[in-house]
């Protein structure tokens, strides 16, 4: 059974930073690690994974010290089941627009008393290595949970959502908030700063942490500033991207080849 290092970090008011994962290979989630990342996301919902794929990023996350998460597709109880059987340290749901929503993830990745999540030996278990009743109360207290808000739906009704108990981090998604706001993309614009300042008003009364993506480190330091604690930096294929971009230009700066 894992300890969740990112839970207890951020249960002590610290600020992380991870990276969300579309691309299926373990040696790119090492490097991400090696490179000082406190968390993965791995993206389920827009990403090729299955949840074989999943569990061999998820060790290569754990090789080098990092938290592994996943982003689930939907909220359905056998989507969150096999998402956390296969060892993942917790689950980022999009689209949680309301209280109930949130009720269904709780009872879907919780064991009882907390919750109705189905009883297997798998992987999280350590294979039935671990005793029962010993593992399904630590699965209780380590899994972490982050909601999605990202329409307006969602921010209504974000009271709702944040004073369930088990709800640990309230993910604000600032390109999808854009579109529900009738402005795609604009994630600077004054309706996207006044829902982030909700989001962090909301979790700092319900003791959550507040959590955003951002683009680029400038981004992410800023955020931190304003009091984000949970902040996802780009994605693997975007930051390696900008990497290449900036190589290949400082080459052809300075090349008399070209």
């Amino acid at each position: 059974m894992f300890k969740n290092r990112l839970k207890e970090r951020l249960s002590q008011g610290g600020t992380v930073l991870g990276t969300f994962v579309s691309v299926n290979s373990p040696d790119l989630v090492e490097v991400i690690g090696l490179s000082g990342f406190d968390f993965v996301v791995l993206d389920t919902e827009h990403g090729p994974f299955t949840v074989e794929t999943t569990t061999n990023l998820i060790r290569a996350a754990e090789l080098h010290g990092m938290t592994p998460l996943t982003r689930v597709t939907k909220r359905s109880e056998t989507t969150i089941l096999r998402a956390l059987d296969v060892g993942t340290h917790g689950i980022q749901v999009p689209q949680v627009n309301d209280g109930e929503a949130a009720r269904q993830i709780v009872q879907a990745a919780k064991y009882f008393p907390l919750g109705n999540r189905g009883i297997a030996l798998p992987r999280a278990s350590d294979y039935g290595f671990l005793n029962p009743m010993e593992y399904f109360k630590q699965a209780n207290e380590e899994t972490l949970i982050i909601v999605h808000c990202e329409n307006k739906t969602s921010l209504d009704n974000l009271d709702d959502i944040a004073k369930i108990p088990e709800i640990d981090v309230i993910f604000l998604g600032p390109f999808d908030m854009s579109q529900s706001l009738g402005i795609p993309g604009q994630v600077n614009h004054p309706l996207i700063q006044e829902a982030a300042e909700r989001v962090l008003t909301i979790t700092e009364q319900y003791g959550k942490a507040a959590g955003i993506f951002a683009i680029d480190g400038e981004q992410a330091r800023k955020r931190a500033e304003q009091g984000f604690r949970y902040i996802t930096l780009g994605i693997d294929v975007t930051l390696f991207a900008k990497a290449c971009r900036s190589e290949v230009a400082a080459f052809k700066q300075t090349s008399q080849i070209l």
